[in-house]
């Protein structure tokens, strides 16, 4: 196995992952709730009157926030990420992580970051359980196909 150093990013992985954190025990603490996106989302629908403002804010935050940083960045800061994948891939992959957090009542943040931060029996086994099933596919993708 070879590293890529010119593309390894340890510090910008290690303040994601802090920012995800710090985002997680924020919105815990401040609204009671997890910050789970399929549960956020999965919110939506039905609609629920009372309910639905914070979460229309949040997802409109998601999505303003990449744009926000590009513009503050310095020019030739960022680098547009290339996706070796066709609309339809990419797609039907997102319809089956959508399946996949329906059938397992939640998503990587809702279980990865806060359930297994609340010592979660559930979330543990939902981690292990996706993980392991990326890990299986990425090597069936490389190795076998």
């Amino acid at each position: 196995m070879t590293i890529d150093w010119i593309h390894f990013t340890p510090w910008a992985s290690l303040a994601g992952g802090v920012l995800i954190g710090l985002a997680s025990a924020l919105f815990i603490l401040l609204n009671g709730r997890i910050l789970g996106i399929s549960g956020i989302v999965g919110g939506l629908l039905p609609p629920k009157s009372g309910d639905m403002s914070w979460r229309f804010t949040f997802l409109l935050g998601m999505a303003a926030a990449p744009l926000v940083f590009a513009w503050l960045a310095p020019p030739g800061f960022l680098q547009p990420p290339r996706i070796d994948a066709s609309w339809g891939v990419l797609v039907a992959a997102g319809l089956l992580v959508g399946l996949g957090t329906r059938y397992g009542s939640g998503c990587t943040s809702g279980h990865g970051v806060c359930g297994l931060s609340r010592l979660s029996p559930r979330s543990l086994v939902a981690t292990l359980t996706f993980m392991g099933a990326g890990f299986l596919m990425v090597y069936v993708l490389r190795h076998v196909m």
